[in-house]
């Protein structure tokens, strides 16, 4: 009878054991999945937090790369404004300076400015007007014809007949004459043998007088002043830019304007009162 009891006893708790491995074995998974779930739960909500805030970030450069596009655009349409502003003043106040070759200033100014010329020109030859194109006028160089009395139109004869006599190579774009008048041998847009080096990017007056002392009748002088002023005016040039045969090559021409530097200076300051009469 005991036996019976114990053994029943016995089996009793192994079927318990059982029992219970059994509740544990169910018991077990379901945890460890809800764990899992958990943890990855919170990882979905660190991740989505991760890439809230990298898309913040990324908008943000985003907005940072368009505002640095956009101040980079205005700046450079300030300075290309500000380019072409210098641009038009230059070309109001200075227009030679934007020039390479031969120029001449277009404009009412000019033209009003302008003295009678009486316009004889040159027949073309390597003695007096070799036709050779000028480059952009930096400069008038005043002469003297050293030939007391003669007119300016027997000066201009003299230089066309040199294609006949060959003896040398002179000329001169302008000739102003005892009376006033002024002819024109040359274009301006062409070279005449006058100044030496100088040739190439001046123009040439010749001043006549009526004796060995070189100095100029009133008229002359006068026509002298206009002419010099419209070059001035026409070639965007000033006062300074008048120069003497002499401090190109240190020639005693012209005689008057050598000997007395005072006369030389009231001549340039006469034609800056002519060019200032004009504007």
């Amino acid at each position: 009878m005991d036996k019976e009891v114990q053994k029943k006893t016995e089996q009793g708790k192994i079927v318990r054991k059982k029992t219970t491995q059994k509740a544990v074995q169910k018991t077990a998974p379901k945890t460890v999945q809800k764990t899992a779930a958990g943890k990855k739960a919170v990882t979905g909500k660190k991740t989505a937090k991760k890439s809230a805030g990298g898309k913040k970030m990324s908008d943000a450069k985003k907005k940072k790369k368009a505002r640095r596009i956009l101040i980079s655009i205005r700046l450079g349409l300030v300075l290309l404004a500000v380019f072409f502003a210098v641009l038009t003043v230059i070309k109001l106040v200075k227009p030679s300076l934007l020039a390479k070759d031969y120029f001449e200033v277009d404009s009412e100014k000019v033209d009003d400015s302008m003295p009678a010329i009486d316009v004889e020109l040159l027949t073309v030859n390597p003695y007096s007007r070799p036709g050779t194109k000028t480059e952009k006028i930096a400069g008038i160089v005043m002469h003297y014809t050293a030939n007391p009395g003669a007119t300016a139109m027997a000066n201009r004869n003299y230089f066309e007949g040199l294609k006949d006599t060959h003896t040398t190579k002179s000329s001169s774009n302008f000739i102003v004459g005892l009376d006033g008048e002024i002819i024109q041998c040359v274009p301006t847009w062409e070279m005449a043998y006058a100044s030496n080096e100088r040739n190439i990017d001046t123009v040439s007056i010749e001043c006549c007088h009526p004796d060995e002392s070189g100095v100029f009748f009133p008229e002359t002088y006068q026509s002298m002043v206009k002419l010099c002023a419209w070059l001035c005016l026409k070639f965007d040039l000033n006062e300074k830019d008048i120069i003497r045969h002499y401090d190109v090559t240190e020639k005693i021409c012209p005689k008057y304007f050598v000997e007395d530097e005072k006369a030389w200076e009231n001549f340039r300051k006469d034609v800056k009162k002519a060019m200032k009469k004009a504007g």
